[in-house]
């Protein structure tokens, strides 16, 4: 007898991913008849045309055939052979070995590195574990927290579902706090005690906050008397801190800054309170997605429970060679003087120079429409825009149609979470300029006589 939807887990039955949900579904149904999709609905740069970075993959192709170094001489500049030939003698067996489950302890002292030049604190390699992307760091987090379905996490609204799905598949409790829409999607103290006394009250072991900064999907970004305020409240309550700083590069506004929770963490000397930091090549102006490279540090753990967590890693053995790669391209990319600089930052300039512009470009062109009121985008790489619905329809039926009708594929709010009573939609501010006037041209025509 074959296997039935009745012998699965309950868990795995309630765990819901609305970016790739079915929208997304009925849009390669659509595309497959020959429609033109624009997918706005995940954050996928080079699936929108986004280039490539050529120091990393100059870099990757060396890593990942060696001999190009000597079949090709002088085909790639010196710079890239050098650190191609010094990621290669720290995994000592090339990328197509396993490496120890922390990942290469070469890539991991760049990142050590990389931390210590950004916020001048002081990094062990060995608190650093390189994984396939951010969200397989933050899915071994969470299933270290969560212990059994009384335990909760604090989770911003709006969110990335990554959060809610991953909570619902560890037989966890979802505790969301909400952020100020009115209020550029600031999050306060007040929010924040009031989410953790409701949750208390239902009886929820409330273990960790998660934070994302910058916002996905807002696109706010915390300065740093907020995240001290969060760390304040952290060491109150006695809870860790999943800080997801993926969209660290990604910062549009003029005096607005990236600032790590680290940091600030150091700066207020505070030791009781754990904190997990991860970040991603995925995103910023890389948009390696399908390379699957990121990492997360820890600080404050007891080593008891550092071990369990080189456990729960070892499980998997190690996150890919090639993810790893890209991640050292990510935190050492060449300096000033070096043959490879110029273009590197001319590349680098461009694409969040090109995000800036589709930003204010897609926000501007939205809050022009009546019935669509989009925040600033100072941050990240999506927009979240309120809409006014007819009655009886909800944000899901509107990405539906949207699709239907114009090709664009959108993911409804409900699939971040929402205050009661709005209605939202999230979309990437990724496709070419050209695209992000067609979709902004488009949604306002379809907005207009949605009924």
């Amino acid at each position: 007898m074959t296997i039935q939807l009745t012998d699965l887990g309950k868990a795995v039955l309630e765990t819901e991913y609305a970016v790739r949900g079915p929208i997304v579904a009925r849009a390669a149904e659509l595309e497959k008849q020959g429609r033109e999709i624009i997918y706005c609905n995940i954050g996928n740069p080079q699936s929108l045309g986004q280039k490539a970075l050529t120091w990393n993959r100059q870099i990757l192709a060396l890593c990942e055939y060696p001999e190009l170094m000597t079949q090709a001489p002088g085909a790639f500049p010196a710079d890239v052979v050098e650190t191609a030939k010094a990621i290669l003698g720290g995994t000592r067996h090339g990328l197509g070995a396993y490496s120890e489950s922390r990942g290469v302890r070469f890539i991991r002292e760049a990142v050590a590195e990389f931390i210590l030049e950004r916020d001048h604190i002081g990094v062990d390699p060995d608190a650093i574990f390189l994984t396939d992307g951010a969200s397989k760091g933050v899915q071994t987090i969470l299933r270290l927290l969560i212990s059994g379905p009384q335990d909760g996490i604090m989770v911003p609204i709006p969110q990335y579902p990554l959060y809610s799905a991953t909570i619902t598949l560890y037989d966890g409790r979802m505790v969301p706090y909400y952020l100020d829409e009115a209020n550029g999607w600031k999050l306060s103290h007040t929010m924040l005690e009031t989410s953790l006394a409701q949750a208390k009250a239902q009886g929820t072991h409330v273990k960790a906050i998660c934070v994302i900064n910058p916002g996905n999907p807002t696109g706010a970004v915390l300065d740093e008397a907020n995240i001290e305020m969060i760390i304040a409240f952290a060491k109150e309550h006695g809870l860790s801190i999943l800080a997801d700083e993926v969209y660290q590069e990604n910062i549009y506004l003029a005096g607005d800054e990236f600032t790590s929770f680290a940091k600030v963490l150091h700066q207020m000397d505070v030791k009781d309170v754990s904190l997990f930091s991860f970040h991603s090549c995925s995103k910023g102006f890389l948009g390696e997605c399908g390379v699957r490279g990121g990492y997360f540090e820890y600080r404050n753990v007891p080593d008891d429970v550092a071990a369990q967590i080189l456990k729960l890693q070892s499980v998997s053995l190690c996150a890919n060679l090639a993810g790893q790669t890209a991640t050292y391209a990510m935190v050492r990319p060449p300096k000033p003087g070096m043959p490879s600089y110029a273009q590197y930052a001319a590349e680098k300039g461009g694409i969040l120079d090109t995000l800036k512009q589709r930003a204010i470009l897609l926000a501007e062109g939205l809050n022009r429409v009546e019935g669509i009121s989009c925040n600033v985008i100072a941050g990240a790489m999506y927009a979240f825009p309120s809409i006014t619905l007819p009655a009886g329809r909800s944000d899901f039926d509107y990405a539906m149609a949207l699709l239907e009708q114009t090709g664009i594929c959108v993911v409804p709010g409900s699939g971040f979470g929402q205050a009661e009573g709005t209605a939202h939609f999230r979309t990437t501010i990724l496709p070419p300029t050209e695209k992000i006037k067609k979709v902004v041209q488009a949604l306002g025509d379809f907005h207009r006589t949605y009924k």
